[in-house]
């Protein structure tokens, strides 16, 4: 079975070009160097151009044919989000319009004075709430919970061009040493960050359903919230049309609160976002173990 590595698609050099295209001729330009790119990627990416057709055709039951277009559109709504984030960061954030959707649930959340756990997945453009959390909720501290594989140079890099990030990180270590950060960062009324849908290996999972078939899912951090009682969101930042994204943040209403009820509250959520938004979820790998 093919599993996730640790690391998020996309090379140093790549957006050194991107961010230079977007500097000297602006943004539809990167955009339309992005065709040929998501083409290139089509030809000479085989395992995730493999992976993306059979999430449209067999966990969405597209065509053979509009399987094949929507790779393509998947690839280039990858790239965009990418250039999004390099231009938003860099000083053409007045292009862009941005929607609130459930911005009550956070601000209940805070009041709880428990800290909180965001949950999200490798879908739309999350390296952009920062500018939500800015605009609605200065007073919020955003830890996000990252892997020490997810290329440190391209974070590096991007931080040279468009600033330090607001939004914290905590690295998940082998000594266990991110486990005292959550902790303190919980004690301090702030909120941590997960995105949910992968696993690393020799990690502890549970096996759910998601799109009619059974995949792994993490342990840690639904059981951090079931062991803890610790309130519980599920957020996506997603682009749609006319350079507009849209924020979601929807609340987990716990029964008896434990992490398999988490974890399917998650997925029912996480289901209807990848089937409203197809082209904007990004597992570059055999998700389900449809062809290993």
């Amino acid at each position: 079975m093919a599993t996730w590595k640790g690391k998020s698609r996309g090379t140093l050099l790549g957006f050194r070009i991107y961010v230079q295209i977007i500097k000297k001729t602006g943004l539809y330009s990167a955009y339309f160097v992005l065709l040929f790119v998501a083409l290139y990627f089509i030809f000479f990416s085989f395992t995730s151009t493999k992976s993306t057709y059979y999430l449209f055709r067999k966990r969405l039951g597209y065509s053979p044919f509009k399987s094949a277009l929507n790779v393509y559109r998947n690839y280039f709504t990858f790239g965009r989000i990418q250039l999004d984030r390099v231009a938003i960061t860099s000083g053409l954030k007045h292009k862009f319009t941005f929607e609130f959707d459930g911005v009550e649930h956070i601000n209940a959340l805070l009041k709880q004075n428990k800290g909180g756990i965001l949950l999200t997945a490798h879908i739309g453009n999350f390296n952009l709430a920062k500018h939500f959390f800015e605009k609605k909720h200065s007073e919020a501290v955003v830890n996000l919970v990252v892997t020490d594989f997810e290329h440190r140079q391209i974070k590096n890099y991007l931080e040279s061009v468009t600033g330090p990030s607001d939004v914290k990180t905590i690295v998940l270590k082998d000594d266990l040493s991110h486990v005292f950060k959550m902790k303190e960062a919980l004690a301090k009324n702030e909120l941590l960050v997960f995105a949910a849908d992968r696993f690393l290996k020799h990690s502890k999972t549970y096996k759910a359903e998601f799109l009619g078939e059974k995949v792994k899912f993490p342990q840690g951090p639904f059981k951090l919230a079931a062991r803890n009682k610790i309130p519980v969101l599920f957020v996506h930042l997603m682009r749609e049309k006319n350079f507009h994204y849209h924020f979601y943040a929807r609340p987990y209403k716990p029964v008896e609160f434990t992490a398999q009820e988490i974890l399917k509250s998650y997925l029912d959520d996480l289901e209807k976002m990848v089937k409203k938004y197809p082209h904007q979820w990004y597992n570059y790998y055999d998700y389900w173990n449809d062809f290993s």
